[in-house]
């Protein structure tokens, strides 16, 4: 007796090509259209895990954590040094949603880096600053610029101690002047000294005292002051009533 035999349905070959280019697990070397390149982990098609990022638009390579194609977690940024032939490390740090976030050290040139806090690949919370002319920054940061009470330290010794905003010097501070032995305590509005008071200060250890101390000013006679004033206000009593 004749009988017919049931075909099994074969699947479309695109669902096959698709589910082989699913990218899940630790995958070699993937290139994107653009010439970049990622060797690490996958979950989803995306980069979850330890994975390398190669830009081949500036060179640059990131190598750390990422989460959800995203870098994520710890990591360190570098970009080719032409002129020694090498990577140069720019970034090493925490970063957040692509960012950096948390604890990090930013490298500006080989004498100028920042470590501290990070918010959104800006400076904010505690930092500590060096600058190439030698002059270092510790404290507070806003917005990538100093912000709050914070220290900075000239090359030659000398020091800010007090509030900042906007990069700038605002509100109460001390200013010392090691090099001539002398301390100014007073006000600040953006950078300038509006008010205050100037005191000698370690003046006998200073490199470069000024020619002449400060006078302190004594009242000679206190009492006989007091005695006046006293008597004035009661003058001033007695011809109100």
């Amino acid at each position: 007796m004749p009988y017919s035999k049931c075909l099994q349905k074969s699947e479309p070959l695109w669902k096959e090509w698709d589910q082989k280019a699913q990218k899940n697990g630790l995958r070699h070397q993937v290139n994107a259209v653009n010439g970049d390149c990622y060797v690490g982990q996958w979950k989803d098609n995306m980069k979850h895990g330890k994975g390398t990022q190669i830009w081949k638009k500036k060179g640059a390579i990131y190598e750390g954590d990422w989460k959800f194609g995203k870098r994520d977690g710890y990591g360190t940024l570098s970009n080719p040094d032409q002129e020694k032939g090498k990577y140069r490390k720019v970034y090493s740090g925490w970063w957040k949603d692509d960012k950096k976030s948390g604890y990090g050290i930013q490298f500006f040139g080989p004498k100028e880096y920042y470590e501290g806090e990070w918010c959104g690949d800006q400076r904010s919370g505690w930092g500590r600053m060096y600058y190439s002319n030698g002059d270092i920054y510790e404290g507070q940061w806003l917005k990538d610029k100093p912000n709050g009470e914070g220290m900075l330290r000239l090359k030659n010794g000398n020091r800010y101690e007090g509030y900042w905003q906007r990069g700038m010097k605002n509100g109460s501070g001390r200013f010392f002047h090691l090099d001539h032995g002398q301390l100014f305590e007073g006000f600040w509005v953006d950078d300038v000294a509006k008010c205050g008071t100037m005191i000698d200060f370690g003046r006998d250890e200073a490199p470069e005292p000024t020619q002449f101390p400060i006078p302190k000013i004594e009242i000679l006679d206190p009492n006989g002051v007091l005695e006046e004033a006293l008597a004035m206000f009661k003058k001033t009593e007695e011809d109100e009533d």
